[in-house]
C-alpha cells in the first residue's frame, strides 16, 4: 500500500515538472505574456478580476494590461516594485511603474513624487498616471490601476469604480 502511494506520488511529481518544463505552466510576473484576453472596442473590462484588454487599443497598452494581471492579487508592501519590478508585493507607485514598463515606456521603477513629472501633462488617450506626492494611480483604457480600495491598502487592484483626480497630476506616457 505505502509502495502503491509513493509510486502515484512520483508520477504526479514527474507530471508536474514536465508540464512545467514543457511550457504550459502559467506565465510569472518576470515572463509576461505576448497574448491576452481581449474585448471589441476601446474600453477594457474585468472578468473575474482579470482585465482584458480592449481590441482598439495598441499593443504596448494591450501587453501592459495582461502583464499587470499578473499583480492583481499581490499583497501591498510598502516600497514593493522599487527594488526590481519583480517582487512578492508592491506599494502604489511600484504598481504604477510595472504597468508603464511593460507599455516600454519606463526603464526603471519610479516614486510618486518622480511620477509627478513623468511623461506629459494631461490626461493620456490610453494611459494616465495620477501622481501626488504619497500616492499613484493610473487609468487604463477607462479601468482604474489601484492599491487602494475600499478596505485601503490592498494591493495591486483593477477597479471599474472612479477616483477623484482631486490633489493630483494627471500626466500620460508619449503617445499613448
Amino acid at each position: 500500500m505505502l509502495r502503491r502511494r509513493l509510486s502515484r506520488i512520483s508520477f504526479i511529481a514527474v507530471a508536474l515538472l514536465a508540464l512545467a518544463a514543457s511550457g504550459l505552466a502559467k506565465y510569472t510576473s518576470a515572463t509576461p505574456p505576448t497574448s491576452g484576453p481581449t474585448v471589441p472596442g476601446n474600453r477594457a473590462v474585468i472578468r473575474g478580476g482579470i482585465a482584458y484588454a480592449p481590441e482598439n487599443a495598441p499593443e504596448a497598452v494591450k501587453r501592459a494590461i495582461w502583464a499587470t494581471n499578473f499583480l492583481t492579487r499581490k499583497p501591498y508592501v510598502w516600497g514593493g516594485g522599487h527594488g526590481s519590478f519583480y517582487e512578492d508585493g508592491y506599494d502604489c507607485s511600484g504598481t504604477v511603474s510595472f504597468l508603464l514598463r511593460h507599455a516600454g515606456m519606463l526603464g526603471q521603477p519610479a516614486a510618486s513624487s518622480e511620477l509627478m513629472r513623468y511623461g506629459s501633462g494631461g490626461p493620456g488617450r490610453w494611459i494616465t498616471v495620477y501622481a501626488r506626492n504619497g500616492h499613484v494611480f493610473a487609468t487604463v483604457a477607462g479601468l482604474r490601476l489601484d492599491t487602494t480600495g475600499f478596505y485601503g491598502d490592498e494591493g495591486p487592484r483593477w477597479r471599474t469604480d472612479a477616483r477623484s483626480p482631486w490633489g493630483y497630476t494627471a500626466r500620460h506616457p508619449d503617445g499613448l
